[in-house]
């Protein structure tokens, strides 16, 4: 019976597009984490009957699903947006990952001595459709957040980390692979 439980667990999680992380601050998802990677073939195979694809991660596991080619232009929207997202947290702090902590406060300090990054933040306004930096950020992590890279580590001291499951957006851009003559003609 805990079995189906947990199983159901999983399902509602990873089914709604989220991400089970190794190092979620949340106890019961460490859990699960840990009750999938044991018994991932098992779930792997009982998922599979029912059309979903368990993948596994570096430290975390994700729900794929076969989709159809008319999907595509969907995806590549969502690849820029994902590309721009993690380029400003990249620029903003370079070894931004799995494991770091951040405040929204933090980025607004670095906006002031950082214009390339205030650049960054100004494009990322046809994402956020907000208009001053302080709430740019907070909706650019609440996005990180609902798709499962980010959770909220101190309430009160409004810190945020990083989770495994980031290393998805990383390893997203690290593949995409532009052959030489191709990269001359694209513009800057």
């Amino acid at each position: 019976m805990a079995t189906k439980r947990i199983t159901s667990e999983i399902f509602d999680i990873l089914s709604k597009g989220m991400f089970i992380c190794s190092n979620s601050p949340i106890d019961s998802i460490r859990r699960l984490y840990n009750y999938v990677d044991q018994n991932f073939d098992q779930l792997y195979d009982y998922f599979e009957e029912i059309n979903f694809i368990l993948e596994r991660g570096d430290e975390y596991f994700y729900f794929s699903k076969k989709e159809a080619k008319a999907d595509l232009e969907r995806k590549i929207e969502t690849a820029f947006k994902w590309i721009d997202i993690v380029d400003f947290f990249k620029t903003y702090d370079n070894s931004f990952g799995p494991g770091t902590r951040f405040t929204p406060s933090d980025i607004l300090v670095r906006l002031k001595i950082d214009a390339g990054l205030k650049n960054k933040l100004v494009a990322l306004k046809k994402y956020t459709k907000e208009d001053k930096f302080s709430e740019n950020i907070q909706k650019l992590i609440e996005i990180l957040k609902r798709d499962g890279f980010v959770d909220l580590e101190n309430e009160i001291a409004n810190t945020y980390k990083i989770l495994s499951s980031f290393r998805y957006l990383e390893e997203l851009i690290l593949n995409i692979n532009i052959p030489g003559e191709i990269q001359n003609e694209i513009p800057q």
